[in-house]
């Protein structure tokens, strides 16, 4: 006897239809997104490995997103440093120039231009913060903002900086620790106090310093060459240092990125859908789904009214 309907057929035939469209859309996605997954689920035993890898990733990528603000630092360091050991530079040719010409015209002037540009390497900020203030990044490191006003201190040029002493060291990897701070007191006290006996000596009994030069005058700034090129070396120092450290921050970078990379071509490995084998199964999906469907129709017309009419 011809059997023309079952609950059971229909429910093993719509089983068989609702699974095959469930890989159909699973082997979308794969195509779709290029991944095997949008869930640890679906990576079985390599969900660990995964995890992990993403977990170091995420880390490798803080520290290099820290390290550029680091750079960053460091550059206007740099530039502050360069720019202030040119300030003590140029007061050490102006100075060499008047003893050679017999003449100080024009030596002040010089000097406090060459004064204003060294305290506004001093006072130079990055991202809105004093880059030689040490913890005290929102003050103005110096607060001498004229030649005149480094005689009127009370006992030294020290009196000038209100940094304090911290040094700040950052972590730029898992294993090193850069110290990349500098302080103005530390880098800027030789070139001020420079200025300020300049000043003083300017201001006493064997200035001013106009026109000819006297014996007295000449003799104090011949001895203030050497002072203004040891200044000068002290400057080139600070900056080499921080130079240094600008090339183990480069070497860090460098290696940070051969580890992401690394750990990139890792989690690609495991979450990365074979593309090719993710096509054939989408149509061997949407195959199985026009099989299914194909069959729940005949069967949905293999029904007792079709014999009776």
């Amino acid at each position: 006897m011809t059997r023309v309907s079952t609950s059971g057929n229909f429910a093993s035939v719509l089983s068989n239809l609702m699974s095959a469209q469930e890989k159909q859309f699973e082997a979308g996605d794969r195509v779709s997104s290029g991944k095997v997954g949008t869930d640890l689920r679906a990576y079985s035993q390599d969900s660990q490995v995964l995890t992990a890898m993403r977990t170091l990733n995420t880390r490798l990528q803080a520290f290099t997103e820290q390290n550029k603000l680091t750079s960053n630092r460091l550059e206007t360091q740099d530039l502050g440093l360069t720019k202030a050991a040119e300030a003590a530079d140029n007061a050490r040719k102006a100075i060499s120039n008047a003893v050679a010409a017999g003449d100080a015209t024009g030596l002040i002037s010089a000097l406090r231009g060459e004064f204003a540009s060294a305290v506004g390497a001093f006072n130079i900020q990055a991202a809105g913060k004093y880059v030689f203030a040490g913890g005290q990044v929102d003050t103005l490191p110096v607060t001498a903002t004229r030649l005149e006003d480094l005689t009127l201190l009370p006992t030294s040029v020290q009196d000038s900086f209100t940094n304090d002493d911290y040094i700040e060291k950052i972590r730029v990897d898992e294993t090193t620790t850069l110290e990349v701070g500098q302080v103005a007191e530390q880098i800027g006290t030789p070139i001020l106090t420079a200025f300020r006996d300049i000043t003083a000596f300017h201001q006493g009994p064997n200035g001013p310093f106009v026109g000819k030069l006297t014996a007295a005058q000449t003799a104090f700034l011949e001895s203030q060459i050497a002072v203004w090129a040891s200044v000068h070396r002290g400057l080139v120092v600070a900056t080499s240092r921080n130079g240094e450290v600008q090339n183990q921050l480069e070497g860090v970078e460098t290696r940070l990125t051969a580890r992401q990379i690394t750990v990139e071509g890792m989690i690609s490995d495991v979450a990365d859908a074979d593309m090719a084998k993710a096509a054939s199964d989408l149509t061997q999906a949407q195959l199985a789904v026009q099989a299914s469907s194909q069959v729940f129709n005949t069967l949905r017309n293999s029904s007792l009214l079709n014999f009776l009419r």
